[in-house]
């Protein structure tokens, strides 16, 4: 068993005190307070007292918008995520979870994938909320290699919303950073997989099965998002294309293919044309033909489909075999 494997966290949904019903007692309390000071029934330092309570009891009402979550930490110890949208109040000291920056050592391609995902994704808002609202990451185009080393260009599209609060609050540093690093990585993998075309034994292509393909990257997406807490709805490619330093190699190869193939089914369809012209003959029994005669007849039919130019017939007057 591996000792230096970290557990992974799991959310508790909880709830908190209505704020529409503790937001009148505490206004009770403060007006209490002011006519009992006024009346000179308490001390001023009791007062006084009673004033920075209320101030502080005050600051536990929070608001939750729909698809809206805020985890609740109590002294950095775990109590649980409010999922309920509407206006709460809860423990004054549970943490409010500032914003953490970015690391300084993150290169510009993560920070530019960070903020393509949503203006609102980031690692910790405000009293630590996290939105639970479906979100997409629109991945850059990569330069990779594909499972023949032939360099390509791909991009891919994924939509993901956050599953379990606790893990993507608590199990990775910074989950608004760390699911386009993974799905660019996911991504890289996928097509290290696969060919771009022609493939081997009717195997999977990356141009010719590509909800196959999608479904293979968003699985393993899902495996590696998993640990955030992160759920993959949707995974797709946006772009796939040789790169330009063998695009136009790529493109004569198909060309050159093309022209090969035309031919090809030229001449089997030509071929199922005679044999059936040949067959309908001597089952109408409209002319019977020796061997020498319908290899004549299958050669002139073969001039006659597969030929580029128009044919000009030649009417025989004679008998069949003048």
């Amino acid at each position: 068993m591996n000792t230096n494997e970290l557990a992974a966290n799991s959310e508790r949904v909880v709830n908190v005190q209505n704020g529409w019903l503790m937001l009148p007692l505490l206004l009770a309390l403060l007006g209490v307070t002011i006519a009992l000071l006024v009346t000179q029934m308490i001390p001023i330092f009791f007062a006084i007292v009673v004033f920075v309570a209320f101030v502080v009891l005050f600051t536990g009402f929070f608001t939750l918008q729909p698809n809206e979550a805020r985890v609740l930490v109590l002294f950095g110890a775990y109590k649980g995520t409010v999922r309920t949208s509407g206006f709460h109040w809860g423990n004054p000291f549970y943490s409010n979870g500032p914003q953490q920056p970015s690391s300084p050592g993150q290169p510009d391609h993560a920070k530019t994938a960070e903020m393509r995902t949503s203006r609102f994704v980031t690692a910790r808002l405000g009293r630590n909320k996290i939105s639970l609202r479906a979100r997409t990451l629109n991945g850059d185009k990569l330069k990779v290699n594909d499972k023949r080393g032939n360099p390509i260009g791909i991009a891919a599209v994924v939509v993901w919303r956050v599953a379990d609060t606790a893990q993507a609050m608590f199990d990775v540093d910074n989950y608004a950073n760390y699911i386009p690093m993974q799905s660019e990585s996911a991504l890289r993998h996928l097509a290290n997989q696969y060919s771009y075309d022609y493939g081997e034994d009717d195997e999977p292509t990356l141009r010719s099965n590509v909800d196959d393909i999608s479904q293979a990257l968003r699985r393993e997406l899902q495996e590696r998002l998993g640990k955030a807490g992160v759920l993959v709805d949707e995974a797709r490619l946006t772009h796939l294309a040789y790169a330009p330093e063998i695009a136009q190699a790529m493109l004569r190869r198909q060309q050159a293919e093309a022209v090969i193939a035309a031919p090809q089914k030229l001449v089997q369809g030509a071929v199922s044309m005679v044999d059936m012209a040949l067959k309908e003959l001597a089952d109408k029994r409209v002319v019977e033909l020796d061997s020498e005669r319908k290899a004549a007849m299958v050669s002139n039919l073969l001039v006659v489909l597969c030929g580029e130019s128009e044919v000009h017939p030649v009417v025989n007057t004679g008998t069949l075999y003048n």
